[in-house]
């Protein structure tokens, strides 16, 4: 297993060091192999690892490339652990939403344009308090990805959509039980949109800040 962690680091190093780039193709295995010092199964059990992980894409017949290494496409594999939570380890799941959205959304407040609040505020236009459930999760899910692709991070929006898809059950939990939940959400969207439109980063913080926390709240007194 050491071997094998030997063989990533080298093909990590590879990419990092811009000796291979996004698309690139690998040199075939004996050669690669001889290159590194490597038997052929500590590469290619290297090579399996990092498919998995999404750095490499073997193509049958073809070769083995670098992928796009796109945020998205890398964070996949977060993503799919994130999806396997329990009702107990959401309540973790909105801990780090409080730290991360926050943060994306004062980056958002200094750089949104007109555009993007556009969007948010139609977004907030197409649904109303007696809206089905789904169609305010939907929307709520619509709207955070919004303000984090607005802050310009796209690890950070990849992450926090990650997240915030595996809290999809909570939503709609809150908003079957809850009175006056899907009116809260859109009063506290609001706010949200006046506090980025105002260009102030600690208002906008404090903003999501306090509607995540609601969420959070609300859900530990319900577990």
């Amino acid at each position: 297993m050491a071997v094998t962690g030997e063989a990533i680091a080298t093909i990590k190093a590879m990419i990092v060091s811009g000796e291979l780039k996004p698309g690139d193709r690998l040199p075939p295995e004996k050669e690669l192999s001889e290159r590194l010092g490597l038997s052929r199964n500590s590469l290619r059990e290297a090579v399996k690892s990092l498919e998995i992980i999404r750095v490499l894409d073997v193509r049958r017949g073809d070769g083995t490339y670098v992928t796009s290494l796109e945020p998205r496409l890398l964070l996949e594999a977060l993503a799919f652990v994130v999806d396997l939570h329990d009702d107990s380890s959401v309540l973790e799941i909105f801990e780090v939403r409080g730290v991360l959205e926050p943060f994306a959304a004062a980056r958002a407040a200094l750089v949104i344009t007109e555009d993007q609040l556009r969007a948010l505020s139609q977004s907030i236009a197409s649904v109303d308090a007696a809206a089905p459930i789904e169609s305010l999760v939907e929307h709520d899910l619509e709207f955070h990805r919004l303000i984090s692709e607005a802050g310009g991070n796209a690890y950070l929006s990849s992450l926090i959509e990650g997240m915030s898809s595996a809290t999809v059950r909570a939503r709609i939990w809150r908003g079957i039980t809850q009175d006056g939940a899907t009116a809260r959400t859109l009063s506290e969207h609001e706010a949200i949109v006046a506090a980025l439109a105002s260009g102030d980063p600690e208002r906008a913080g404090a903003a999501v800040r306090s509607h995540v926390e609601g969420i959070d709240s609300w859900l530990r007194a319900a577990l």
